[in-house]
């Protein structure tokens, strides 16, 4: 199958966009990729995105409560199933994958590619914004564009999940000084157009309730493709006692 096709994982079921974090990392981040049995994740330092199989059983919980250490909170994005009980649910908000269905691409000529000596910057301007998790090795994931004034980083957007086909933008946000002039669109468009030079189709992810970006990403050329969650959970203080799952959501 092409890698459009969408073929999800061995051992996964559905589209590679219904569990991306997996497909990432067992594709083209599985150099990123942090092992327990069947679970994955990023380096705490690059994402806190993790990949637990499509269904996980208990051994499947007891290796991420290992791997994340007792009384730990462990982002779940994405997650759609049941966490054991002795689990405690910290955070949990619904959420949107759009995905490219028309997007008008074009280079922009005054974003520029970001790169390790600009994080500092990145990671304020990211502080000031709030668009989501950027930590100080995410930029390993992919490019990041941004746009300066004044020689001032005002600007930026990234690629951070990579499934097979597919690169998700991410980290899309414009100094509270500077919004106004459809900055973050020019970004995403040029982002999206590095994404499509090399094969891959953009999607990315968005908080349901952020009705207003859902509407900016919409007129872009993104289309709603489902619905999901983001959610974080507590590990049990003493390991090795689980019980019955509890839904989430």
């Amino acid at each position: 199958m092409s890698a459009h096709g969408g073929a999800a994982p061995a051992g996964t079921g559905g589209h590679v966009l219904d569990n991306p974090a997996l497909a990432a990392l067992t594709g083209p981040h599985a150099h990123l990729a942090e092992r327990r049995g069947r679970v994955l994740r990023y380096p705490v330092d690059v994402s806190p995105w993790l990949a637990l199989p499509d269904e996980p059983d208990d051994a499947d919980w007891a290796d991420l409560a290992a791997l994340a250490g007792p009384g730990s909170e462990v982002p779940l994005p994405g997650f759609r199933g049941e966490v054991p009980a002795d689990w405690e649910i910290t955070f949990q908000v619904e959420g949107v994958q759009l995905v490219d269905d028309g997007l008008a691409a074009a280079p922009d000529p005054e974003a520029v590619r970001l790169g390790p000596a600009d994080v500092p910057e990145m990671l304020a301007l990211i502080a000031r914004t709030e668009p989501g998790p950027f930590l100080p090795r995410t930029i390993e994931l992919g490019t990041y564009l941004g746009i300066r004034r004044d020689g001032a980083l005002v600007a930026m957007a990234g690629e951070r999940l990579r499934p097979p086909g597919y690169t998700e933008i991410s980290a899309v946000c414009t100094d509270p000084a500077h919004r106004g002039h459809g900055l973050a669109s020019r970004l995403v468009l040029a982002v999206a157009h590095g994404i499509r030079e090399r094969g891959d189709i953009p999607f990315l992810h968005t908080g349901a309730q952020n009705t207003g970006a859902i509407r900016l990403y919409e007129s872009l050329g993104f289309r709603l493709r489902r619905r999901t969650a983001f959610l974080a959970a507590r590990t049990p203080e003493r390991l090795g006692e689980g019980r019955a799952a509890v839904p989430v959501g």
